[in-house]
């Protein structure tokens, strides 16, 4: 349905602007849309009024569709003809009406002032609503835009808390990753320094200590390593030049750091540079013992200067370098002299008739195992020859100290007792009351004046091992008694053998024919092949010789950690 209103007066304005106004409310337009409608047609109308004529406002108002769907409300306002003429176009607004199936009896409006203004107040009522609901939007968005403030306080203090958080976090981190560096170096310093002192306390032999403590140090902890040993000069008269900081280390027995720049390091003397080498730092650290000073260890860094950390380390690795070298000097020493009483106190073998002796001795080359093992051969007043062989348990200065009391033992026995067996009974008591908690082995063997006649008797040594003429070896394995000294009383049997001229007696220490890895059994199988593998006049001739030999195959596979004993008795064929 289309309604229309000839504009030319306020009057009709006001009459069309109500009526405008009331069919959008009957018609269910919101009242926003209906404010702005009616907000809209008033400032058209004023405009229109201005420039005079009549206007013509029609309202085309919607009918019900199918299905209740939404109708629109359109709204043109056309401009008088001579209006339009001057290029003035019709003014058209359409907006939606919910509602559109509602009766359309907005009513009429009349003309009295009164009636008009109080539709006119009532046509306004929307804008009033609109107005309100804006004040409340207004006072809502300002509510929400002092939460917004205060939010964004809240947010840039959260944003200073965890600034200074990270803050705090990265520093933290930075002094975890700092101790967990100081705590790996100083894992690494400990590590070495026990490797390196296991390797250097694993020898007993000073000159090695000596060359493996260079190779320790460099390139990682020094770029240079001198060592000078004060009584290892070349030529005492024409000395080396030293450098003045390791003279001073010397006599002091204090470190020394030599350079063009303060060392810092604690427990150490600052120097001006080595006038032998300006440009070289040097630390230099003297190698003390209990006893005496042994020498100096001169150190020069890898880089400009040391680490503080690395040099404490260098410094406690110089004392138990000092250690390990006295330890393997006095080791030295005491191999050396028990070396010398051992070989002083073997004996010269007699001359007899019809009988070849030839004796060796080996000392050991790894370690302390000097001493301890001896061999003897010595007349008795009837004219027989007494040979014997043994072995004290342990090693050193020691062990060749008992070796030389049972050998003047066994000679001070033998001149009333001609049994072997005997006699190492008395050996066994002797040694018992000598020193009970040492032991020892021995094998003795009594060549009689006939010629013919072989007795022996063992104590808990390895069998002797016989050669006969034709070639033939035994082993005289016959029961023998336990070792010498054990707290058991014992009488250790005699056994008697003839031999034949020609035939050769092998007694040896267990060094000769024993391995860590095989046993003894082997070692004396592979005796028995050696000596049975001479001719008979090899061993009529030059037993010397066949005394070397026959320890060349049997010491071959040998580290020699132990004595060797050989002693050959050969009857002339």
């Amino acid at each position: 349905m289309t309604r229309v209103w000839q504009i030319s007066s306020v009057s009709d304005a006001a009459r069309a602007r109500v009526s405008l106004a009331r069919l959008a409310a009957r018609h269910g337009v919101p009242a926003v849309e209906r404010a702005r409608l009616a907000a809209a047609l008033g400032f058209r109308l004023r405009q229109c009024l201005a420039k005079g004529g009549t206007w013509r406002l029609t309202v085309d108002t919607p009918t019900p569709g199918p299905d209740g769907e939404e109708g629109v409300l359109q709204t043109v306002l056309f401009p008088p003809p001579d209006v339009s003429a001057a290029g003035e176009t019709p003014w058209e607004v359409t907006v939606r009406c919910p509602d559109a199936g509602r009766p359309d009896d907005a009513g009429t409006v009349t003309d009295d002032p009164a009636d008009l203004a109080q539709a006119l107040l009532s046509a306004d009522e929307d804008t009033a609503q609109v107005l309100d609901r804006l004040a409340e939007q207004e006072a809502l968005v300002a509510f929400h835009r002092e939460e917004l403030h205060q939010t964004n306080q809240g947010v840039l203090a959260l944003h200073a808390e965890l600034d200074a958080a990270g803050r705090a976090q990265r520093e933290a981190f930075a002094a975890e990753h700092r101790a967990r560096n100081e705590a790996e170096n100083a894992r690494r310093r400990l590590t070495f320094l026990a490797d390196a002192s296991a390797v250097l306390n694993a020898s007993l032999n000073h000159g090695e200590i000596v060359r493996r403590l260079p190779e320790l140090l460099v390139p990682r902890y020094a770029a240079r390593v001198d060592i000078w040993l004060f009584d290892e000069e070349d030529d005492p008269h024409h000395p080396p030049t030293r450098p003045a900081a390791a003279v001073r280390a010397a006599r002091t027995g204090r470190p020394q750091y030599a350079a063009d720049h303060p060392g810092g390091l604690r427990g150490v003397d600052d120097r001006p540079p080595s006038l032998l080498d300006p440009g070289r730092p040097l630390l230099c650290v003297p190698l003390l013992t209990h006893q005496a000073p042994l020498g100096v260890l001169t150190l020069s860094p890898p880089g400009e200067r040391w680490d503080p950390d690395d040099a404490v380390m260098l410094l406690e690795l110089a004392r138990r370098a000092s250690i390990a070298i006295g330890n393997a000097r006095r080791f030295e020493h005491n191999r050396d002299i028990a070396e010398t009483l051992q070989l002083a106190l073997l004996t010269e073998l007699p001359t007899t008739p019809g009988l070849s002796l030839a004796a060796r001795y080996l000392p050991a080359t790894h370690g302390m195992n000097i001493g301890g093992d001896w061999y003897d051969a010595f007349h008795r007043p009837d004219g027989s020859l007494i040979t014997v062989i043994g072995d004290v348990t342990g090693h050193g200065l020691h062990a060749a100290v008992m070796m030389s009391q049972l050998r003047t033992a066994l000679r001070a026995y033998a001149v009333d007792i001609g049994s072997p067996g005997r006699l190492l009974t008395r050996l066994h008591r002797f040694l018992h009351q000598l020193q009970p908690h040492l032991y020892a082995t021995a094998v003795i063997a009594r060549f009689h004046p006939d010629g013919s006649t072989l007795t022996w008797a063992a104590a808990g040594h390895p069998p002797p091992v016989l050669r006969l003429p034709d070639g033939r070896v035994r082993t005289l394995d016959a029961k023998p008694g336990a070792m010498l000294g054990i707290p058991l009383e014992q009488k250790i049997a005699d056994h008697t053998e003839q031999v034949a001229p020609g035939s050769t007696l092998a007694l040896y220490t267990d060094g000769l024919v024993e391995r860590r890895t095989q046993g003894i059994d082997p070692g004396i199988g592979r005796l028995a092949a050696a000596l049975g593998s001479f001719a008979p006049a090899e061993l009529d001739t030059d037993l010397e010789g066949s005394a070397d030999r026959l320890l060349q195959p049997m010491l071959s596979d040998s580290e020699r950690d132990d004595d060797v004993c050989l002693l050959l008795c050969h009857l002339h064929g």
